[in-house]
């Protein structure tokens, strides 16, 4: 493809939003805990108490989990073995189209069809290695994955003789993937996350016995570059390795990786001292399709970019992508003869079936499908915040996300129901493509239903969110 038809391809969105273009279980036991708040203006010290809500763990799985039992002698000619399972499987399958029927609250696409696929489940395809090397074992999709990656380094602007990556299991893997570079690029380095980064950053900090600073964020969820400033200051003796997010796991903020880099560059920090990895995980393949958003481009001084496959792509497994640059990754990658590959990645063995999902649905739908469903998902979002702001529920868009949040409901089967993912007094819808106008409008309309009996006793009013989306956004007596 060439430039300007790539141009074409990427076009950004139409400002005009059109909103209509586009099993019961028992409740889990309540563990109380801790919770740590960064106290944001004025009205922090009185909403404080509000803020030290239970935690709600899901239920203990042992309760119900299907046991796994040995054939009884005869079962071969019975068959009741066969009939048993089948019954299960059929059960649960009705269970799942249920569960999808009422998701809403993780940034999962359900909508997809890889009917055409199903001939190659008969095979244990395994990338193991590099993904550019090929192994001696040879029932494997690298063909695929080249062609994946390659597509994302287009994407991101990298040349390929510059770049390597590689399909991983998860989101989670791209992090811990990109900090590791960093680490191994500057191994006395200081990890610096903004506190509503992907709990992985975190994870990777223990793992890799990193020292870790947490970076205060602004009420949208976005770090701030001035408490960002200040940290800096305090470690000018030791590289930076930095966490930029592409959209923030609650809120879907987007760091602003600009003025970050203007941040690092000012506190005198050159360009071979710091390492940035970018987490994309849903909005980095969402940003390059919308209007006005800032580029996020190996052009800029980053280290690495990671996006989850199983999230705005929609794949029926949990797989991701990283990409960083060639340069950094011999630091981390050794020679294995076992293989006859190399070995750069987290795990060893890799599902080979993932990269042809992606190949598949990224050739289906290409730059102009994904553009479309991005301005779907940002038409309906916004369909959704003024829907809940009109109901008179406190709720917060950010601009360039598809993250709509809004007070936590009061019933935790009705979080449950839903699938909500919920953080003190928020939870948050995340729209996806396979989220429609009528998807939200039964959710809304059971939502206001349920409100007017949860807050029926005027003792009892909706909590205030203030603090979480502004005094703008928040929809309580004090603020509406």
């Amino acid at each position: 493809m060439d430039r300007k038809n790539e141009a074409v391809a990427m076009d950004l969105l139409l400002e005009d939003f059109d909103p209509t273009a586009v099993v019961a279980e028992p409740l889990p036991t309540v563990v109380t805990s801790d919770v740590n708040c960064d106290l944001i203006g004025k009205f922090a010290e009185d909403l404080k108490s509000s803020l030290e809500k239970p935690m709600v763990l899901g239920r203990n799985v042992h309760t119900t989990c299907l046991a796994v039992t040995e054939p009884e002698a005869n079962d071969e000619f019975t068959g009741d073995k066969d009939a048993y399972m089948a019954s299960v499987l059929a059960r649960y399958r009705k269970t799942l189209v249920e569960r999808t029927k009422h998701h809403l609250g993780y940034p999962y696409n359900l909508d997809f069809d890889y009917g055409a696929l199903t001939q190659l489940q008969h095979f244990s395809i395994n990338n193991l290695g590099d993904p550019f090397i090929e192994s001696n074992y040879g029932v494997h999709s690298r063909q695929f994955e080249v062609g994946v990656l390659d597509w994302f380094a287009r994407l991101w602007e990298i040349e390929k003789s510059d770049y390597w990556g590689y399909i991983t299991n998860c989101g989670t893997e791209g992090n811990l993937h990109g900090v590791l570079v960093g680490r191994e690029v500057f191994p006395d380095g200081i990890l610096y996350a903004s506190r509503e980064s992907h709990y992985s950053i975190f994870k990777a900090a223990r793992m890799y016995r990193m020292e870790c600073v947490k970076v205060d964020c602004l009420i949208s969820g976005e770090i701030d570059c001035k408490d960002f400033r200040a940290k800096l200051v305090l470690n000018k003796d030791k590289p930076a390795i930095i966490n930029v997010n592409i959209g923030t796991t609650v809120k879907g903020a987007v760091d602003d990786l600009d003025l970050v880099i203007q941040t690092l560059e000012e506190c005198g920090f050159k360009q071979d001292r710091f390492y940035i990895h970018c987490d994309g995980a849903l909005f980095g393949l969402m940003m390059p399709f919308v209007k006005r958003a800032p580029k996020v481009t190996f052009k800029k001084p980053i280290g690495s970019v990671s996006v989850s496959g199983h999230k705005f792509v929609g794949c029926p497994m949990p797989c991701g992508v990283q990409i960083t640059r060639l340069e950094h990754i011999n630091a981390l990658s050794r020679n294995v003869e076992y293989l006859a590959s190399r070995d750069a990645t987290i795990m060893g063995s890799r599902n080979g079936h993932a990269p042809i999902f992606l190949w598949y649905t990224l050739n289906k739908k290409g730059y102009k499908g994904f553009q479309k469903e991005v301005q779907k998902c940002l038409r309906n979002a916004h369909y959704l915040k003024d829907r809940l702001r009109d109901a008179g529920i406190s709720a917060m868009l950010n601009e360039l996300s598809s993250t709509v949040v809004f007070e936590r409901p009061k019933d935790e089967e009705f979080v449950r129901r839903w699938q909500l993912a919920c953080q003190g007094n928020i939870a948050h819808v995340v729209v996806m493509p396979s989220v429609n106008i009528d998807k939200l409008d039964d959710f809304l309309n059971e939502l206001v239903e349920k409100r007017s009996t949860w807050y029926k006793d005027e003792k009892v009013q909706p909590p205030c969110i203030a603090v979480d989306v502004g005094t703008e956004n928040c929809a309580c007596g004090q603020h509406q």
